[in-house]
């Protein structure tokens, strides 16, 4: 199954503050609101949203191709993924701009605040799926990215006829209730976490309902919670995998959808998939750092089981 991973390709600088955000923050204040937060530790990441689905995707035996535009400083994470196995002959280098980077910082209670730096990923509205010659892609993820080029790519897989997986996450902060209303319809698989969800019903004027009816599936992360999945219409709800540690919460959603897409074309059943998706989230939250877990396919499967009771039958990918 020829799956193309479409979204940023970013450096993370990731940071830790040792309390509360809530606890610095005066509500009647909200309306001038001015806080700085000093933090303990930093360390430098490689990351991104599509090439963190990619990652995990690799690792639990797809192949995905890459899509995505970079600054003049991606050489050494150029070098990793190709290392990883990884496709970039579709990752177009923009001359005099840096790559991405996203700036997060996290609490004692996982809360996070963070800001991104779109640099060369702006240019990702000028390059189409047809220009690179992708236009027979089995599956289309569009993770977020710059969002003109996110409204691009779901409009082109419409006329294409490609499935696609629409997963505006982070920017749907930034898309406009019109944006929303254009860019859903026709996603075979929609993920998103709660607070999106109600960032999506609120904008558009959807109930949940109609955004199935628009729909093939419906996912939704929901933290501690677990995660929700309409299909077919039947819902799932999977369970997170109890993790042994926890570092750092930064790419557990990409992780998810990753493993997601990699029991998808294992020929698993949906839920199945949002089980394998739920493990290796936990993989991520027990490291530092969005790419930096690892196991091998006999690995993941015993944790799997030993997790949810369950034989992971892992078929061959498609």
């Amino acid at each position: 199954m020829k799956i193309v991973v479409s979204g940023s390709i970013a450096y993370d600088y990731l940071m830790t503050f040792p309390g509360r955000f809530t606890d610095q923050i005066i509500p009647e204040k909200l309306t001038r609101l001015s806080v700085s937060f000093l933090v303990d530790e930093m360390v430098r990441q490689r990351g991104g949203t599509a090439a963190n689905i990619a990652y995990s995707l690799k690792l639990l035996g797809g192949d995905p191709i890459l899509f995505g535009t970079v600054g003049q400083d991606f050489g050494d994470y150029a070098a990793w993924l190709q290392e990883h196995g990884i496709r970039t002959d579709h990752v177009v280098e923009i001359p005099h701009k840096f790559t991405a980077s996203f700036f997060v910082s996290t609490d004692d209670e996982q809360n996070q605040i963070a800001n991104f730096y779109p640099g060369a990923m702006s240019d990702s509205r000028t390059i189409s799926l047809a220009d690179q010659g992708l236009t027979d892609a089995d599956v289309i993820i569009i993770s977020p990215n710059d969002p003109q080029a996110m409204l691009n790519y779901t409009a082109e897989c419409r006329d294409l006829g490609i499935p696609f997986a629409y997963d505006p996450s982070q920017q749907t902060a930034r898309l406009s209730g019109e944006d929303l209303r254009h860019s859903i319809p026709g996603a075979k698989w929609l993920m998103v976490n709660d607070y999106e969800m109600a960032v999506i019903e609120e904008k558009t004027g959807w109930a949940r309902q109609t955004i199935l009816q628009e729909v093939e599936t419906l996912i939704v992360t929901e933290g501690r919670a677990g995660s929700l999945i309409y299909h077919d219409g039947e819902e799932f709800h999977i369970p997170v995998a109890p993790p042994q540690k926890v570092a750092e919460p930064t790419g557990v959603g990409d992780a998810y959808r990753g493993a997601f897409f990699a029991a998808h074309c294992a020929g698993l059943p949906v839920d199945v998939c949002g089980r394998v998706g739920a493990m290796c989230a936990t993989y991520v939250l027990e490291q530092i750092g969005t790419t930096n877990h690892s196991f091998t396919l006999d690995e993941f499967a015993l944790r799997y089981q030993q997790t949810f009771d369950e034989e992971l039958l892992w078929g061959e990918p498609a």
